[in-house]
């Protein structure tokens, strides 16, 4: 019994060490140093399409235009283009409004969720590059020249942005958010490093047209289909450091679940309908790093149910491990309950941290759950950020 609980343990603990800390340790280890991309000059520079997907976002979207049109960018080489979903506030008057100053409006008929806006605005897309980012974010004005200085490249298809998790001055909403974007940022400027990352930001991204305009099934999740679909094409995908985007952080813990289950379950049917890239034979450093990087990472959360297993054979057996083991978890299940009541928005790294961890594993199960049972809802409802 005792070697049951103890095989279980260590399966546990080496499936999440291998996604957290040894695979990027052998991107570190494997990958040869690249120098950073430098701008190309003004005159030089390509027609970009930029598509912001929006459902009743009339309390943030002026100031997300006016943000985006002052990018350091040329103006006459730059179409601004709203995806409205159905929206049934202002949101639609709103964008009306900033037409004299050359954005553009595509409303759908019916909601039909982010990735079917983005299928249909491709006729009506006029750039070399199309850009992809979201409402509730806020762009660096210097961060679209970083992004498409990179296709100077011609093997690049998709560049994606550097996210900054960022919070308001007079609070600090979801402490564990911030260190988890910092990690993510850290893993893929390693596999920039390594040849190129498996997963676009889908806070700011870039395409190549001719690569955007291939149709994304909408219940899957078009800025983690972008870099599989450059792969499938010959092209790789990297993360620029100055293209910086800034993320508000979520409010609370409970928004947060609900995004990770969502952007989760979309994601591993993605990697299901791509699942052939998975394939070493074929596709060699990419489809390990895929499989690393996406498939064993969302397997830690079952790797976790083992471990608790193992714990509890052992303290059944009556080793004291497994009494200490069983007991701390129990701990941090608790911390976790009392930061989901948590009132208000700022909340303590000693809440704060191991918190955000078990919501996040216990969001990777519901996320498996909602996948296996089919239940994708491409209808989503974007995260309402301060």
């Amino acid at each position: 019994m005792t070697t049951v609980a103890v095989v279980l343990l260590v399966g546990s603990f080496a499936v999440g060490l291998y996604a957290y800390a040894i695979y990027p340790l052998l991107l570190w280890l494997l990958g040869p140093k690249r120098r950073a991309q430098a701008a190309p000059p003004t005159a030089t520079w390509p027609m970009v399409s930029i598509t912001v997907p929006a459902y009743n976002e009339e309390k943030s979207i002026a100031a997300t235009l006016e943000r985006l049109l002052e990018l350091d960018y040329p103006v006459e080489r730059c179409q601004l283009l709203v995806l409205s979903d159905a929206s049934t506030d202002r949101t639609d008057e709103i964008v009306r409004g900033f037409a004299a100053r050359g954005v553009e409006l595509l409303r759908l008929p019916q909601r039909a969720g982010k990735t079917a806006a983005e299928n249909a605005a491709r006729p009506h897309l006029r750039g070399d590059i199309v850009v992809n980012t979201d409402a509730s974010v806020r762009i660096d004005r210097r961060a679209l020249k970083a992004l498409v200085a990179a296709f100077e490249d011609p093997a690049v298809g998709v560049a994606s942005g550097r996210d900054v998790s960022v919070t308001r001055l007079d609070g600090d909403a979801n402490v564990g958010e911030s260190g988890y974007v910092g990690y993510e940022m850290w893993v893929r400027a390693l596999e920039t490093r390594a040849g190129g990352i498996v997963g676009a930001s889908g806070c700011l991204y870039a395409s190549r047209k001719r690569l955007h305009m291939e149709i994304v099934p909408e219940a899957l999740s078009r800025d983690f289909a972008a870099p599989l679909i450059a792969r499938e094409h010959g092209y790789r995908t990297v993360s620029v450091a100055d293209a910086a985007c800034y993320v508000p952080r979520t409010a609370s813990l409970r928004q947060e679940y609900r995004r990770k289950v969502r952007t989760m379950t979309r994601g591993l049917e993605t990697l299901f309908y791509k699942r052939h890239l998975l394939n070493p034979v074929r596709h060699g450093r990419f489809a390990w790093m895929l499989l690393s990087h996406k498939l064993i990472r969302w397997l830690v959360p079952w790797a976790v149910i083992t471990g608790l297993l193992g714990l509890a054979i052992g303290a059944t057996a009556g080793r004291w491990w497994g009494v200490a083991g069983l007991g701390t978890a129990l701990a941090a299940g608790a911390v976790a309950l009392v930061a989901w009541m948590w009132p208000g928005r700022g909340l303590p790294w000693l809440l704060g941290l191991p918190a955000y961890i078990v919501w996040g594993v216990i969001a990777g199960l519901h996320a498996w759950i909602n996948a296996l049972r089919g239940e994708l809802n491409p209808v989503w409802e974007p995260t309402r950020r301060g």
